[in-house]
This record gives structure tokens, C-alpha cells and sequence, in this order.
């Protein structure tokens, strides 16, 4: 497994990170057991929380994935595993989150009161990336890094970044961290993929010049580019139960899941076929190649799902499937639907 450091800080991670968000809704303790200790044999040391987890999010089921990333994490040395989660962003912003009565927001309180619910979820003194689930522009960034920073200054924290942020949102608290002497952001946590390759435009050219590094999640564009989804919502499937949930489930079944995003799948199965790869492995392998991309997010519901996106670790792309992967990307391109970064 290769290794690479975030932006600028002292921490490097292995170029696949195990995602963790269905922990506590498709996956029980026991399973998330299994599929960690599979992930960490494979040689993977970069785990992805958060407060909020599992989707969908639930008061009921509030930080139940960080109390199972916890209890497995007692059973490894702390320091061979590089631990992530998030804060809740504002519930003035993209929705509004179960979280703290639904009044959450990004301020010193709600900072320090959240990362010591994490710490305690996660049974350990301290948090190797600390990120903002999604962002709150009308707020002081400096407000938000200076509290960050002082979560670094005491220990607690090792390095910080954002999620779901736009370049001009990225940009910002860059300034702000350098106006104000305070921690700078060292990573972006976006979605993207080969159905949403958004980020190789304006991100990609911050993340280069910056030095910032992008943890691509949801490579497998929300399960839609393992072809499960071509012909039917199969059983036990996240937008299966996602087609008949609420307005907001229902909304990113539709953005994910539409004829356009169905057809680029099934061209790039056809890809995939030619260069005998799954389309999973090709999937993976093709966010890893970006020099942008620190580490890639991948999420399972079974030990035979990582599997299947573990066999990319070791693979790279020739230039001949590379083209051809930006062929269909020139015939039908970003076909998942707008992701919401705009409005909020």
C-alpha cells in the first residue's frame, strides 16, 4: 500500500483510507470488526469517521459509528492507525443534522464540545485529522481555524481539514490561517469519481498550488459504478432504501442514480471489460493516479465488497485505458447531477 502525506503536515496515510459511514446501519459491530481488521491486514492505516455517522443520519443512531471505530481500535497499537472524523456543519447550511437538537454550528462551544464526544467515542486522547463536515460561509473562518488551532496547540489534534468545501471556501480559510497566523487546512474531503470529476477543474488547481491534499470519497459514485443499479434497486442497497426515504434521500438517489449516469456506467463497463478489470478496481485505481489525491475513501457493507475495492491497491492504469475512460467522460460528462456545494 502506498503511503502519502496531507498537504503539509507531519502526516502521511495509506493512498486507500477505510470509509466507515455504514457502520451502525448496514453493517453490525461484528461485521465493521471484520471488515477494519481486513482493511488494516491489507495494509490500510487511514480510517474515516464522523460525529454524524451512520448514514443516514438519525438521533438515534448519532455517533454510534465512532463507538464502533472505538471499541476496534482498543485492539490495535494507536499509533499504527491514522484516525479521522468530523464536526456537524451548521444546520443553517446543507440540512438540518440530528445533532445537537438540530442547532448545530461551527462555533467554539459546539467545537470543543464535539471533539471531545469523538474522543471518547473513539476511546483515545487524540484525533490524527480533525475536519468540518461541510461548511458555513457567512461565518469568520478565523473564528473556526483559531479554535481548530488550539485543538492542535493542546494535543488533541494533529492535523485539520475541511469536507464538502468549494475552492472559494477553501480559499478563504487558507487566508484566514495566513492573515491570522492560525492552522491552515491541509485537506479537502470532496466527492469525486469517474461519473463526478468536478474536482480536476478550479480544486485540483488549489490543491496543486496550495499544497493541499484532496481525499476523494465516493469513488464508486455511491455504489453506481459497481453496475449493481443498471437494471434494478437490488436488495439491501443503499439507494434502494434511499428511493422511498425522505426528500433528501430521495434527492440524492436522483442526482446519483438518472439515464445519463446509468449509460456512462455501462460504457464504462465496457472499458473496464477490455482492459480485464473489474469496474470497481478500475474505479479505485483511477482516483488513486491523480496527483492531488492523497488517499482514497472506500466504503463496504461486507468483507467481499472491500475485497473487491482493495484489488485496485496495487494497480495502475495504462495510457490506453486512461483515454478511454476520458472518451466516455467527453461523450456524457459529470453525468451525477449537480452535488449541492452551491448553495450552500
Amino acid at each position: 500500500m502506498q503511503r502519502r502525506r496531507l498537504g503539509k503536515s507531519g502526516v502521511a496515510v495509506s493512498d486507500i483510507c477505510m470509509g466507515t459511514m455504514t457502520f451502525g446501519e448496514q453493517c453490525d459491530e461484528p461485521l465493521s470488526h471484520r471488515i477494519m481488521d481486513r482493511a488494516y491486514d491489507e495494509g490500510v492505516d487511514f480510517f474515516d469517521a464522523a460525529e454524524m455517522y451512520p448514514v443516514p443520519p438519525t438521533a438515534e443512531k448519532f455517533g454510534v459509528t465512532e463507538q464502533f471505530v472505538g471499541n476496534w481500535l482498543k485492539t490495535k497499537p494507536r499509533e499504527s492507525v491514522v484516525v479521522a472524523s468530523k464536526i456537524t456543519g451548521p444546520a443553517h447550511g446543507w440540512f438540518v443534522p440530528p445533532v445537537r437538537h438540530g442547532h448545530t454550528a461551527l462555533d467554539r462551544r459546539q467545537i470543543m464540545q464535539a471533539v471531545e464526544g469523538s474522543l471518547q467515542r473513539l476511546q483515545t486522547d487524540y484525533i490524527d485529522l480533525y475536519q468540518t463536515h461541510w461548511p458555513d460561509h457567512n461565518a469568520r473562518y478565523e473564528d473556526i481555524l483559531d479554535t481548530l488551532t488550539l485543538l492542535v496547540k493542546q494535543g488533541k489534534v494533529r492535523a485539520i481539514g475541511c469536507s464538502n468545501e468549494t475552492c472559494w471556501g477553501v480559499m478563504k480559510g487558507l487566508r484566514a490561517a495566513e492573515q491570522y497566523g492560525l492552522t491552515r487546512y491541509d485537506t479537502v474531503q470532496n466527492s469525486f469519481s469517474l461519473l463526478n470529476r468536478r474536482c480536476e477543474s478550479e480544486l485540483a488547481q488549489v490543491c496543486r498550488q496550495e499544497k493541499l491534499s484532496l481525499l476523494a470519497y465516493s469513488p464508486l459514485a455511491g455504489g453506481v459504478l459497481t453496475g449493481k443499479y443498471r437494471d434494478e434497486f437490488p436488495a439491501g442497497a443503499r439507494f434502494t432504501s434511499y428511493q422511498n426515504g425522505g426528500e433528501r434521500q430521495q434527492m440524492l438517489c436522483h442526482r446519483f442514480l438518472n439515464d445519463r449516469s446509468r449509460e456512462a456506467t455501462i460504457q464504462l463497463q465496457q472499458v473496464a471489460d477490455e482492459a480485464g478489470l473489474t469496474l470497481t478496481a478500475m474505479s479505485v485505481a483511477w482516483s488513486r493516479q491523480h496527483d492531488f489525491v492523497a488517499s482514497t475513501i472506500v466504503g463496504a457493507s461486507s468483507v467481499e465488497q472491500l475485497g473487491e475495492n482493495l484489488a485496485a491497491k496495487d494497480l495502475i492504469l495504462d495510457a490506453d485505458t486512461l483515454h478511454r475512460i476520458d472518451v466516455v467522460d467527453q461523450a456524457i460528462p459529470t453525468p451525477i447531477r449537480e452535488d449541492g456545494l452551491r448553495r450552500l
